[in-house]
């Protein structure tokens, strides 16, 4: 496998559209799908994440509309060598990876930071086993936008890094 090129922004948007903008199109559908189908089959039940599949299919409208933001105006300008005024649109991105944070701990919250109860069943395990992988994905994901692709574009010395 061949390293990331960190200090390379044209070939580190094009590992994140590839990697991550692709997997979690991918996985957001099929975890909303898990999850209506473990809270309507346990509906009731003690350790049910109950809210899980609604937030979901909100995250699937809300990342779209992010990573739609990235691939059509923020990584061409990126890819050209940036653009005046560009700390803009990063700090847009900035604030929507604040709210998938948020997202994130409210999936963390609603599954008891993803511990399966006893005897859960497959389709509840599956689930959990590509929550655990998306929460990972999409937080690697937003590291090396906050931390390594979008500080190559910002002024030194911005207030919150």
């Amino acid at each position: 496998m061949t390293p990331l090129a960190t200090n390379d922004p044209a070939a580190l948007t094009h590992h994140i559209e590839t990697r991550y903008h692709a997997r979690h199109r991918e996985q957001l559908p099929m975890l909303a799908s898990l999850a209506e189908r473990v809270e309507d089959v346990h509906f009731g039940g003690d350790k049910v994440p109950d809210g899980l599949s609604i937030l979901l299919r909100q995250m699937i409208g809300e990342m779209e509309v992010h990573m739609k933001k990235e691939e059509l105006i923020l990584f061409p300008a990126i890819r050209r060598g940036g653009m005046p005024g560009i700390e803009a649109p990063i700090a847009v991105m900035r604030a929507d990876h604040a709210g998938h944070d948020r997202d994130l701990a409210e999936i963390r919250r609603l599954t008891g930071n993803l511990t399966l109860p006893d005897g859960a069943c497959g389709t509840w395990t599956r689930m959990y086993e590509g929550l655990t992988e998306f929460v990972a994905d999409l937080t690697e994901h937003m590291r090396l936008e906050n931390e390594v692709l979008f500080p190559q574009f910002e002024p030194v010395g911005r207030a919150d890094a």
